[in-house]
């Protein structure tokens, strides 16, 4: 039986985006499966995280994501419109969220349609790596296509969300108990590996249990 990797992911978290291709190949180099679990972003389950006083957290990540990106060979842009609705000067959230709560629903739907992790890259890519107004047109159905889903049918799947939203819930709750809150955050035998910059230290994890496919 493959070895389980739980993956708490947030569509917001630009590292979320920069872990997906290093988790599908995970996925081809070691007896394992993931199981995608997506969170709504920090800014909406601790929205005093990113604040007028600690400007240096949000600047921060404006100069370190890009130059990750190019590092790894991955293309990158701000999204335009942003997942979350916030004023980037006062951090301000806004009460109506019309792009998030669709965008993570969806991705607990693909996880239950077995297509989780290939969902959230192939959507993730379209929303960080340029696509200008990627909420209109085919843009969302085209990248639920390249996951091998049917987006019609998932958006029917998710007009009553309350068991998504439950499903959301106890991802966030098993994200705090795994000893970490932040996205990505893989969690291997009860141990998390966070950030995208820690593949390396789960792949070597798994090496040394012997999980590397020959």
């Amino acid at each position: 039986m493959p070895a389980q990797i739980n993956l708490y992911w947030s569509f917001r978290s630009p590292y979320s985006y920069l872990a997906t291709p290093g988790a599908l190949q995970l996925v081809k180099d070691f007896d394992a499966e993931i199981q995608f679990r997506p969170v709504l972003p920090l800014a909406l389950r601790q929205p005093d995280f990113f604040s007028p006083e600690n400007q240096k957290r949000a600047r921060y990540i404006r100069i370190d994501y890009p130059r990750r990106a190019a590092m790894l060979g991955l293309p990158q842009r701000w999204p335009s419109p942003d997942p979350i609705v916030q004023d980037m000067q006062t951090f301000k959230i806004a009460e109506d969220q019309p792009y998030i709560h669709r965008l993570t629903y969806l991705g607990v739907e693909a996880q239950r349609r077995g297509r989780g992790i290939e969902f959230a890259a192939s959507v993730s890519r379209m929303i960080f790596g340029g696509t200008r107004d990627w909420d209109q047109g085919d843009h969302l159905t085209a990248a639920a296509a390249a996951a091998g889903l049917d987006l019609d049918a998932m958006e029917a799947a998710i007009e009553d969300p309350a068991d998504h939203l439950a499903e959301v819930a106890e991802n966030q709750h098993a994200l705090e108990n795994s000893g970490h809150w932040g996205v990505p955050t893989f969690v291997y035998a009860d141990e998390p590996f966070f950030g995208q910059d820690r593949l390396d230290s789960l792949r070597w994890r798994l090496e040394q249990d012997g999980l590397r496919k020959n």
